[in-house]
């Protein structure tokens, strides 16, 4: 029995670590959560620049607009319309959505209100997730999908993705 538990012993060491690790990821991006929440509570546009990948972010939301545009343009010549002009239209969109004014829209999705205190950084990291590859995102509901994702980029961890409904970025 001895034997057995002392093979265990690694596993379970191993475990551990990678869960703190995960622990320490999430609540070292949350110092700069609560920074971009503080930007975007505040309208603070130079602090919201830091802690956004725009080219990622833009990226992302013009390759989602693009594909709903092309979508809805049906058949025909209003679908080869929309091929044409989707990326055109989602480039002008996305340059208008990666704004901290649109962004408070998802905050207050998430529960955070203008009116109240923001959460602390041990807070908010209890709404991160640690993802395989690095980054993390935040999620509404402890196992709910991810809503917002977040990149470590020299030392800093920056809003560079948003899987949520497109029509929370709302002006």
């Amino acid at each position: 029995m001895f034997k057995s538990l002392r093979l265990l012993a690694p596993l379970a060491l191993a475990l551990t670590l990678s869960a703190c690790a995960g622990g320490a990821q999430r609540l070292d991006a949350a110092g700069d959560v609560h920074a971009l929440l503080t930007a975007i509570r505040d309208g603070d546009q130079a602090a919201f620049d830091r802690h956004v990948d725009r080219q990622a972010l833009r990226r992302q939301i013009e390759a989602r607009i693009a594909a709903e545009v092309s979508r809805s343009g049906g058949g025909g010549d209003l679908g080869a319309l929309g091929a044409l002009l989707g990326p055109a239209i989602a480039q002008a969109a996305s340059e208008q959505l990666v704004q901290p004014q649109v962004f408070r829209g998802v905050a207050e999705y998430y529960g955070y209100d203008a009116a109240q205190p923001l959460p602390g950084r041990v807070a908010i990291a209890g709404s991160l997730k640690a993802l395989d590859d690095g980054r993390v995102c935040a999620t509404r509901e402890k196992d709910g999908p991810c809503l917002l994702i977040f990149t470590q980029t020299e030392g800093v961890w920056r809003l560079s993705g948003f899987e949520g409904d497109i029509d929370m970025l709302r002006r």
